[in-house]
């Protein structure tokens, strides 16, 4: 049975923003954690292909030690061939200042720190404590700052750890209003393990404005373990959030954290958003296209339910 692309049906419903900015992380967050190193001029085209869907924010690569994410060793390599890019932001992550130095080096305008909730991963994933972390990225962000260069601050465990269980909401709202006092002008909420459901989002977008974080500046990136994703990012914008972290195609895990699966798909994204009207700017086919490009690349099928039902009708 085919799937005729009248469909999904737009069907508005109330309190929900007119247009949600995807936050495409697939070119990052979504290949690091790949076995196989996937051939810069793959990575690349897979950019370009991402922004003639429509996708207007594209994080690049990371500048982080070849070491610890040999996947992403090619930044230096991979960051200007997307020079031609006008228009489209291209985040890269950086851990420190040497990285710092990295990116801007390469004309980087957008650039994100991650951080944790959990000590457990912060030791695990920065070897420090999360205010060792938040230390380290003061000079990041000041400098960054200080050139103009936007500065989003990620937070990872903020629904749940796994070494530490369950995460109070009071303990992640702490680190995040310290990321958001160090200057940063975005903040993304990471559900790293996936184990987050709609009422604990609800709560935690609650205290985070009571603490004086405007919803306007924050963002959530949902993985989709126990299948929530979609749920879980429902209920954000029906509190008002308007940005989305999503990976084409499903891609993604985190190499630190061994529970955690794929980031929720764009395109599943995009096709909910279509069925509630809500503006993307971002072409569904011209997307499935490139997942299904890249899963030939990577020798194995998109997880998406969205690109398995639409490339084979």
């Amino acid at each position: 049975m085919t799937t005729p692309r009248t469909l999904p049906m737009t069907v508005p419903a109330p309190d929900l923003p007119a247009r949600v900015r995807i936050h495409e992380v697939g070119a990052r967050d979504g290949l690091q954690n790949e076995k196989s190193v996937v051939p810069t001029e793959v990575k690349a085209e897979f950019i370009h292909r991402l922004a003639a869907s429509g996708l207007t924010t594209v994080e690049a690569t990371s500048f982080v030690h070849p070491k610890w994410v040999p996947q992403l060793a090619d930044a230096e390599d991979l960051f200007p061939r997307l020079a031609d890019l006008d228009g489209v932001a291209l985040p890269v992550l950086v851990p420190n200042e040497r990285g710092l130095d990295r990116a801007l080096a390469l004309g980087a305008r957008r650039i994100a720190v991650f951080g944790s909730a959990t000590e457990t991963f912060a030791a695990r994933n920065l070897n420090r404590t999360v205010d060792e972390s938040l230390a380290m990225f003061e000079p990041v962000v000041a400098r960054a700052k200080a050139d103009d260069v936007h500065v989003r601050g990620y937070l990872s465990m903020c629904f749940g750890d796994p070494w530490e269980g369950p995460v109070p909401v009071h303990q992640v709202v702490r680190v995040a209003k310290a990321l958001m006092d160090l200057g940063c002008d975005e903040l993304s909420l990471g559900d790293t393990i996936g184990v987050a459901t709609p009422g604990h989002v609800q709560a935690l977008l609650t205290a985070l404005n009571e603490a004086g974080v405007p919803t306007d500046t924050i963002g959530v990136h949902f993985h989709d373990t126990y299948g929530q994703a979609l749920s879980n990012t429902l209920a954000a914008l029906r509190h008002g959030v308007t940005t989305v972290d999503a990976s084409a195609g499903g891609l993604g895990g985190c190499p630190y954290a061994k529970s955690a699966t794929g980031n929720l798909a764009t395109e599943d994204l995009v096709w909910m958003l279509q069925g509630l009207g809500i503006e993307t700017g971002v072409d569904l086919d011209a997307l499935t296209a490139t997942s299904v490009w890249l899963a030939d690349q990577l020798g194995r099928p998109s997880p998406s339910r969205t690109v398995r039902a639409l490339s084979v009708r």
